[in-house]
């Protein structure tokens, strides 16, 4: 059993703040939790042409910024907006990795429009499960927030494959084939 089998997630975090864009941890967890066979949403390598974030692309942005050429900074990141959001509207879950560090404004916009469809967030902070923001905890069920990368991996491959599993009124797991009877 693999509850989690082509379930689109998609992988939430800071991007253009980051000296990597973001592209190594969401790597990292791919390979990790690759068994699970998890369709991966990462903004990172964008499943479509358009709104394509690279470090040439963030460094035309901030140049465009420093010339004062607003209108380009404004219809880059509007589309950019747009399939990220759109990413976060079809996945399934989210997974969000949170670094207090650093500005992260588009993740909380996710975040938050993730949570008005109630999907399951599973947030990692650098920091700590301690540090991560209260109003998350007001917001979200913290049984779903971990310090480190392997509790992700266990919490995800606990909801794939136990018997039972709390879903914390966010996991809905359908069966699909005919004639069953679903969880």
């Amino acid at each position: 059993m693999n509850r989690l089998e082509n379930a689109r997630i998609y992988l939430c975090g800071a991007m253009d703040a980051v000296p990597d864009g973001g592209v190594q941890w969401r790597a990292r967890v791919k390979a990790q939790l690759a068994d699970l066979d998890i369709n991966w949403l990462d903004p990172c390598f964008k499943p479509t042409t358009l709104a394509v974030e690279s470090e040439e692309s963030r460094r035309i942005l901030n140049w465009a910024k420093e010339r004062g050429d607003y209108e380009y900074v404004t219809k880059q990141m509007k589309l950019i907006r747009h399939i990220d959001l759109r990413m976060t509207d079809i996945s399934d879950a989210i997974l969000v990795n949170i670094d207090l560090d650093v500005v992260m404004t588009g993740t909380y916009e996710e975040i938050f429009c993730a949570n008005r469809s109630k999907k399951p967030i599973i947030i990692r902070c650098e920091q700590g499960k301690n540090k991560i923001p209260n109003w998350l905890f007001g917001a979200l069920p913290h049984q779903m927030f971990f310090s480190t990368w392997d509790e992700v991996g266990d919490y995800l491959r606990q909801v794939a494959r136990a018997n039972v599993v709390d879903t914390y009124s966010r996991w809905c797991f359908f069966d699909l084939e005919p004639g069953g009877t679903g969880e």
